[in-house]
């Protein structure tokens, strides 16, 4: 058993200790400390279950299986946020969780993976298609921003309903780049993913049944230590001395998607920098273009204000992070160097962040 498989089983201790926390009273910040540490092995679990579906149910549909459960665990906290009313929190995440991607992992597997490899490469031409999605969506974000800003008396209702509007072209958008991807063009996806099939041991066709199970199963615990989470959000945070802002942008999508980010980083090390890239910025993708319409529709059911008009600062950091993400991969090449620029980009990203005292009234 791997070193990561190890600390994931430790983890799922906090799974009962965060439910001790909640019912025993021990404080708001003991459970929101042990939920997010509860949510990290349980979001491992839910990709583990959802690739071994895959292998039984083909390549199409286990491409889009997932393509829909690749960012299930920050979409079902992002709901739950957003029914409880933290709806900056929710925007915020949505922003990070694309910055997070482009910068920090990619960061990490570029560091990392150009140490022990000196010099890695990629499929430039999926760079170029994964920069040109990226661009449409921060095009797609900024837009009722602008409106908001260049236009005098616009109400809430009509920038939700732009941002409805804009939501369901971006779906469009993302239903047809799943087609380009495992359909159309999806011979350009396969470099690497080949190589690693390869090398993998042949076992017995995994059980359908077992992993939908533990796929519900951990599906319903991520939900339920969610819903610990967002309770404890507000007072856990502000023990800790840190606002909405930071803690959207940076605390929740570390939370959300560490077990992706996991992946993304051992892959790069074994040489396989293709299908590394491919997580880190086919996740931003799936954000933009997902993750924030399904969160304005919903918002927009639910009957909360949930739009597309970002805080400007949120949406100057998005738009750093993709032309920085997109000028360092259009070559398909990386190093440890490019890796480093990336995390330093991060890095001054978070302390930005951290010191940036309020977002639209909410410290």
């Amino acid at each position: 058993m791997s070193g990561k498989n190890i600390v994931f089983l430790v983890l799922l201790l906090f799974i009962p200790i965060s439910l001790a926390a909640h019912f025993l009273e021990w404080g708001e910040l003991i459970v929101f400390i042990a939920a997010a540490l509860a949510i990290l092995p349980l979001a491992a679990w839910m990709g583990t279950a959802t690739e071994e579906i895959a292998v039984v149910v083909g390549p199409s549909l286990g491409g889009l299986l997932n393509a829909t459960f690749g960012n299930a665990t920050e979409l079902i906290i992002a709901l739950i946020a957003l029914k409880a009313g933290f709806v900056e929190v929710v925007k915020a995440s949505i922003t990070g969780s694309i910055i997070g991607n482009l910068l920090l992992v990619m960061g990490l597997s570029m560091l990392l993976g150009g140490l022990r490899h000196k010099e890695q490469t990629f499929q430039p031409i999926v760079a170029r298609v994964n920069a040109s999605s990226m661009n449409l969506a921060v095009i797609a974000i900024l837009l009722p921003t602008a409106m908001k800003f260049s236009s005098q008396g616009i109400g809430e209702a009509t920038l939700q309903d732009l941002s409805v509007a804009v939501a369901v072209v971006l779906i469009l958008v993302y239903a047809l780049t799943l087609l380009f991807s495992m359909k159309t063009h999806s011979y350009l996806y396969d470099v690497g993913v080949a190589e690693i099939e390869a090398e993998e041991i042949p076992h017995a066709k995994p059980n359908i049944w077992l992993w939908s199970g533990v796929l519900l199963v951990c599906t319903l615990l991520v939900a339920i230590e969610s819903e610990l989470l967002v309770d404890s959000l507000e007072i856990a945070t502000s023990q800790l001395g840190l606002t909405a802002l930071f803690t959207g942008v940076i605390l929740v999508p570390i939370i959300g998607n560490a077990a992706e980010h996991t992946t993304a980083v051992t892959v790069a090390m074994k040489d396989k920098m293709d299908l590394s890239v491919s997580v880190a910025v086919g996740s931003s993708m799936q954000i933009a273009l997902f993750v924030a319409p399904v969160l304005v529709i919903a918002g927009w059911i639910m009957g909360q204000p949930m739009d597309l008009n970002f805080h400007p600062f949120e949406l100057v950091a998005v738009v750093v992070s993709v032309l920085i993400a997109n000028s360092i991969s259009s070559d398909g090449k990386s190093n440890w160097l490019e890796g480093t620029l990336l995390l330093a980009a991060y890095t001054v990203l978070g302390f930005a962040f951290y010191f940036h005292p309020v977002i639209d009234g909410v410290g």
